[in-house]
């Protein structure tokens, strides 16, 4: 822990409530994590508990929080500065640092070992090197380093449909990569498209996000690249055995959508971007949203076709 942060753990802070710790473990990003991570589960082969299932994704959902906690107690001092994280409960003043570095590692610790514990230590291994990889390798290495940090750092947030995966089966298999693979390719447009309206609040923070690095221009560039090599990978996904018609055809408009919001990006220049309020920028994020939660809710539904001997491609 630095200087810093043992100061402002000393510091008074205004009595905490529920509500100020499970902010700590930004539910928002929590309910991806919880997500992706039941549609891994459940599109594994063979069955599994119901009660086993719970746990294992109560346990991936605690660990995932963990997370969140420890990157708000590192990314304290620039979170103070920039108005899109100013309102968190450490900046606040709501929750000390050392608070929420105690609280993180606990939970991190709990997870880790219930899950190993309620399902196998496969997925208790992917577990911890999640919270690991968002923890150390993203938030305290890359995040302040580079401007690839989104690009290699999305890892950490696509482990837990493998990590379901690995609850139900105890094992990494072909479709738990692609699904991992998905999340990760899906991350940079989806984190660079927020970044290109954002601008101010990374530069006054001095992280080295790609628009300020590189510019505008380099952004939406490498928006276009990376949503045409995600394209194919998520349409290639409905010719596996967690794809089937129904996917395919979500995939299919979805990418065609995806891919027309990224070239409209890419022909943008500043001076219109800046005149309408970065309309087609905050247009093409909102639908990075829907279109990954999409995508697993039709792997979802078509895992429950394919079981019922409807809709594969057999």
């Amino acid at each position: 822990m630095t200087d810093a942060s043992i100061h402002a753990s000393k510091t008074d802070t205004a009595e905490a409530g529920f509500g100020d710790f499970f902010a700590l473990l930004k539910p928002r990003v929590m309910s991806l994590v919880v997500f992706t991570a039941l549609v891994g589960l459940v599109a594994a082969p063979g069955s599994v508990h119901p009660i086993i299932g719970f746990s294992a994704i109560l346990f991936i959902a605690v660990g995932g929080g963990a997370s969140g906690a420890l990157n708000m107690w590192w990314d304290a001092d620039i979170d103070r500065i920039m108005k899109r994280t100013k309102g968190r409960p450490i900046p606040t003043g709501k929750i000390a640092e050392g608070e929420a570095y105690a609280f993180g590692m606990a939970l991190a610790g709990f997870a880790v070992v219930m899950l190993g514990l309620a399902t196998n230590f496969v997925a208790a291994g992917l577990l911890a090197f999640t919270i690991f990889f968002y923890v150390v390798v993203y938030s305290m290495w890359l995040k302040r380093l580079t401007p690839q940090n989104i690009v290699i750092g999305g890892a950490a947030g696509a482990f837990p449909p493998m990590i379901g995966w690995a609850a139900a089966t105890g094992s990494v298999s072909v479709e738990s990569v692609l699904m991992f693979a998905l999340i990760f390719m899906w991350t940079p447009p989806h984190f660079w498209a927020l970044a290109l309206f954002m601008k101010s609040d990374y530069h006054k923070a001095d992280v080295p996000m790609l628009t300020v690095t590189h510019g505008r221009k380099a952004t939406r560039a490498h928006i276009l690249v990376y949503t045409a090599l995600l394209a194919p990978l998520a349409v290639g996904i409905g010719f596996t055995s967690i794809g089937g018609p129904l996917y395919l055809a979500v995939a299919v408009v979805l990418n065609a959508l995806f891919l027309k919001g990224a070239w409209d990006i890419w022909r943008r220049d500043e001076t219109t971007a800046e005149a309408d309020s970065y309309r087609t920028e905050r247009k093409v994020f909102r639908l990075s949203l829907i279109y990954l939660f999409a995508h697993f809710s039709a792997i979802w539904a078509q895992t429950l076709l394919n079981s019922s001997g409807f809709g594969g491609w057999g």
